[in-house]
């Protein structure tokens, strides 16, 4: 009997030495996902500041964009209104002009 306990006793110690090699594997995994982890979470942190960075200078962008646009429009709108009251003083000039001659032409017939 004693021979047997010894043997089973033989078979558990393998049995340890397996299981404390396997936990050793599995804690060099751990270990290597959890460094792996820590760097793709640095990156990640990174990434999404770079691109709040960026969602920032597409909206300064866009409303700067905004104003330009609204700008041009304004002094569109300016020229146009320029225009018509040039288009408008110089009609009356021209008209008065022709009543002169008008009047200048009646007196010599």
């Amino acid at each position: 009997g004693l021979a047997e306990l010894r043997a089973r006793r033989e078979e558990l110690s393998g049995r340890i030495r397996e299981e404390e090699a396997e936990r050793s594997r599995l804690q060099g995994r751990i270990w290597a996902l959890t460094e792996r982890l820590a760097r793709t979470s640095e990156s990640l942190a990174r990434h999404l500041a770079a691109r709040s960075e960026l969602d920032r200078t597409i909206a300064e962008s866009e409303a700067a964009y905004g104003k330009i646009l609204e700008s041009s429009q304004t002094l569109l709108d300016v020229l146009k209104g320029q225009i018509g009251n040039a288009g408008k003083a110089s009609e009356p000039q021209s008209t008065s002009k022709e009543k002169e001659k008008q009047a200048h032409g009646q007196k010599h017939s």
